[in-house]
């Protein structure tokens, strides 16, 4: 069996909508593109790092529209090493819709959601699920994921979408390795999805 790994830009209170550029989901957002100035060397690494061995990327209708108009243009570029990747390996759309499959290896998954990304599980040994805010709610209320890694950004915008909706199933994970910090404030904490349900206790017992 695969593994499905989440890759999240987040800021500070946990807004992950339209991090990229002010045309990414601007109805009702006003800071679209958020994560360009406070983006560095060092976290641009990591984020390239993280990608390393994926053998598919399995999108939301969103997040796929806006990779399909930009990844198959920028082979050769600036970011020739990452559009190499996204455009070599199977996509794997999401969507309730009837999206235009227009990246070459693009699937649309069927309406059995989890049962599809159960079967991407078992045909690849590394997925990838970038953005997606929609599609990642429905992989961790059914705990589809293996682990979660989460850039957390130094601002707060106080509105927008969350990469923890309304909902979200109560759920433990553990910390896979250190956290890393960027000269920026950006900070990347990398989480695996452990067993059991979250646990209570009382603070002044004992």
């Amino acid at each position: 069996m695969g593994l499905i790994h989440i890759e999240m830009f987040a800021t500070l209170d946990l807004v992950g909508q339209a991090p990229g550029g002010p045309d990414e989901d601007p109805v009702g957002f006003p800071f679209g593109g958020w994560q360009a100035p406070l983006m560095d060397e060092v976290a641009g690494a990591q984020i390239g790092a993280a990608y390393e061995g994926t053998d598919a990327l399995l999108l939301g209708r969103r997040t796929y529209d806006i990779f399909a108009a930009y990844w198959p243009h920028q082979q050769g570029g600036e970011d020739n090493e990452i559009a190499t990747l996204f455009n070599s390996v199977p996509k794997y759309v999401a969507s309730r819709g009837t999206p235009g499959l227009s990246w070459a290896g693009s699937t649309q998954l069927g309406p059995d959601l989890a049962g599809a990304v159960r079967e991407i599980r078992d045909r690849h040994e590394h997925v990838k699920v970038v953005g997606s805010l929609n599609l990642v709610q429905t992989l961790l209320r059914e705990k589809l994921f293996d682990r979660l890694d989460l850039w957390v950004h130094p601002i707060v915008l106080g509105v927008g979408k969350k990469v923890f909706g309304d909902g979200a199933a109560p759920a433990n994970v553990t910390l896979l390795e250190p956290p890393v910090s960027s000269p920026k404030g950006v900070v990347y904490l990398r989480y695996g999805l452990a067993d059991g349900r979250p646990q209570t206790g009382d603070m002044s017992a004992g």
